[in-house]
């Protein structure tokens, strides 16, 4: 790369050193979606978010698939209820999970088991799919151990 191009990349991301005001709202737009995405990354590291994510899907995809008004699986029983009670439960300890994640434990062999019940009451959970990432979303949150954040800092040791 030529120092021309690497002058724009930065200025692309918002870390120019121009100080005309286009330029200086570029750089605060910049460093902002910067802090915003150090963050993100900081609490994804403290909880389970892939299995919770895969958990979310999973529910949302068993929903969309029961195919019946909320009318009818709210009069019809069961069988018509089963899929939105079932997808409801696996979105909710999904968030439940990003939220709380001391309940790990608790939430992903709920939420592994509600997706094998899926299988069998709500059009086979989703055509198989929904109960699946059920089953991993469920498996990787009850799996996940807690990563410590990293340090801002290496510390030396003086010698």
């Amino acid at each position: 790369m030529t120092a021309s191009n690497t002058r724009s990349l930065t200025d692309d991301l918002g870390f120019s050193t121009d100080s005309r005001p286009e330029n200086v709202r570029r750089n605060r737009l910049g460093a902002f979606l910067a802090a915003i995405r150090s963050w993100f990354r900081a609490w994804r590291r403290t909880r389970p978010f892939w299995g919770a994510l895969w958990l979310i899907v999973a529910g949302a995809w068993i929903i969309y698939w029961m195919s019946f008004d909320i009318g009818i699986a709210l009069t019809g029983g069961w069988s018509y209820s089963a899929g939105y009670v079932m997808g409801g439960a696996l979105i909710m300890f999904g968030l439940v999970t990003w939220l709380a994640p001391h309940y790990k434990s608790l939430s992903g062999i709920v939420a592994f088991l509600i997706a094998l019940g899926a299988f069998p009451t709500a059009n086979l959970g989703g055509f198989v799919l929904g109960s699946v990432l059920g089953i991993i979303g469920g498996s990787m949150i009850w799996s996940w151990g807690e990563k410590k954040p990293r340090p801002s800092e290496r510390v030396t040791s003086g010698g």
